[in-house]
């Protein structure tokens, strides 16, 4: 580690020796460290994981959202991804949205029912521990727990109870009564008070036993449906049947001697992968200096570009024809790096609506050398904040991604998969197919929407080029690239840490700088938070 450029963090990295679980919450980490000790893999884990982050932490995730997942198999080095976003209704067209009276300037509220897509949760968490499970332990044992915090209660953390607060006008929104069923007397719980969930347990249960039919059939789709439909929404019950989710060859390009590894379209990994090829034409990176007026005047024009060609060509693959294997081609990132300009910003070029999210990510490696990268969203908070009766868990409102503007590539249309932010990321050495198996370098992601691509690539050149340990690269501060849709322009937000001078001479090349955002403050806070990486040596 080249010590001249490492930034000093609070906190020291952990290092394990029989495998390790890296989460947002203490007692999901001991959740999934216990099925490894009973002898199940990382993927294992990982659904146990992701079931008791439903549990601890609803106002991010849980079974009412999305799923994605990597794994990295230790014994062929092959990568295999996951895809567990939901689709809209078939019926809910953009006809269907224009004679309601929505269009592209005055759409749907982010918490109508019209935003709920179909969960894809549960079926990702089944898949994952088919695919990729040890088949030592049955869902039940996985999930169990998850169903023991639901059933007995939990301390609410400090951090999820500020989120829960700041999200619980998504549950008492008109006609939502339901929403009492994630509160405790009608408020959201305080730090260090203990929740049940009774009715989430329950279904847990029904999942384990049933697996996908015991959530996409029976008695908690129709409550789905029930909900949905009370709220205006048009899912049916044959929309949740026929959900399914995809497993992906995940898409990946080299950055020196590493590769780094992303789930293909409709997620935007593909994002992070443009971003991270325009900044390999420049050289002087590490020259410049971490988080110096350069280096992220440099980061910020190719986020710029990066994020305008995902917006422009990144939708459904059913839907659409993606030209993936053209952008990412290092001389199209390389021509693209031409229009960046050392001494001024680029003139403003206008792309599509970029908002924020909250979700948990996670990453396991077990004593094998496995590794599953998995993120788990509601989108927004508690999303449409629509709880099905006797279920315990809100609905997301990933529809909300969508375009209303006819002929755009994520425009909305019946079982259709929405332009998605979550994104899990693997880090491998660079081999050439004789040399395989690759060796795993780094499991790792971060929270925050759109913000997730430029933080992977963040923390990925602050250990490649600035000789940071895992630690460091997470806590480093960060720089938050986003364009704000009602006044047009871009916004660079600079974490607390950043130096006044460096956020001046920003302004000076025409950047539009927020400095400092602390925690505290809503536009970037969230976008440092509970972010996870395993290394291996």
């Amino acid at each position: 580690m080249d010590t001249e450029f490492t930034f000093n963090s609070r906190r020291s990295p952990v290092v394990c020796l029989h495998g390790c679980v890296a989460t947002s919450q203490p007692l999901a980490s001991t959740v999934g460290l216990d099925i490894l000790k009973r002898g199940g893999n990382a993927a294992d884990a990982a659904v146990a994981i992701a079931a008791a982050l439903a549990v601890t932490e609803p106002c991010s995730t849980g079974l009412g959202g999305d799923a994605f997942c990597l794994f990295y198999s230790a014994d062929t080095g092959e990568i295999q991804g996951i895809n567990g976003s939901g689709r809209t209704a078939c019926a809910q067209t953009l006809d269907f949205m224009e004679s309601r009276g929505y269009s592209t300037e005055s759409p749907p509220s982010v918490f109508d029912a019209l935003n709920v897509t179909v969960p894809g949760a549960a079926a990702c968490w089944c898949d994952t521990k088919e695919l990729f499970g040890s088949q030592k332990l049955s869902l039940q044992e996985i999930l169990s727990g998850a169903v023991e915090l639901a059933e007995l209660g939990f301390p609410v953390a400090e951090v999820t109870a500020h989120h829960w607060a700041d999200n619980v006008a998504a549950l008492r929104d008109a006609g939502k009564k339901l929403g009492d069923d994630l509160l405790i007397d009608g408020h959201a719980p305080k730090s260090g008070e203990v929740f049940k969930n009774p009715a989430l347990a329950r279904t847990l249960k029904e999942l384990g036993e049933h697996g996908k039919p015991g959530f996409y059939q029976g008695r908690v789709a129709k409550a789905i449906v029930d909900v949905i439909s009370k709220d205006g929404g048009v899912m049916t019950l044959d929309d949740l049947r026929s959900h399914n989710s995809e497993v992906t060859t995940p898409i990946s390009t080299e950055y020196k001697s590493t590769r780094l590894w992303e789930l293909p379209p409709n997620s935007q990994g593909l994002v992070a992968l443009l971003l991270l090829n325009i900044l390999e034409n420049f050289p002087q990176l590490r020259a410049t200096g971490h988080n110096s007026s350069d280096y992220i005047h440099v980061f910020v024009e190719a986020v710029r570009l990066a994020q305008t060609d995902g917006l422009c060509y990144l939708g459904d693959p059913a839907h659409t024809s993606i030209p993936l294997e053209t952008l990412l081609d290092k001389s199209y990132s390389s021509q693209r790096a031409q229009l960046i300009i050392m001494d001024r910003a680029m003139e403003q070029t206008k792309p599509g609506p970029i908002t924020a999210s909250d979700t948990v990510y996670f990453c396991i490696i077990d004593s094998h050398g496995n590794a599953c990268s998995f993120v788990n969203s509601t989108y927004m908070g508690f999303g449409t904040g629509l709880v099905p009766d006797g279920c315990g868990f809100s609905l997301q409102n990933r529809g909300a991604n969508f375009s209303l503007h006819r002929g755009h590539i994520n425009c909305i249309a019946g079982g259709k998969r929405s332009y998605h932010t979550i994104i899990p990321a693997l880090l491998t050495d660079s081999v050439t197919k004789s040399q395989k198996p690759q060796q795993l370098l780094a499991a790792l992601g971060v929270m925050g929407g759109f913000m997730q691509p430029q933080g992977h690539v963040q923390v990925l050149l602050n250990m490649m080029e600035f000789g940071m340990n895992p630690q460091q690269a997470l806590d480093a501060p960060r720089v938050f690239v986003q364009y704000d849709q009602k006044s047009g322009q871009w916004f660079v937000n600079l974490e607390e840490g950043i130096e006044q001078e460096v956020a001046e001479e920003l302004r000076r090349r025409g950047h539009k700088v927020n400095w400092p955002v602390t925690d505290a403050d809503s536009s970037c806070g969230l976008y440092h938070s509970g972010e996870m990486q395993l290394l291996l040596e």
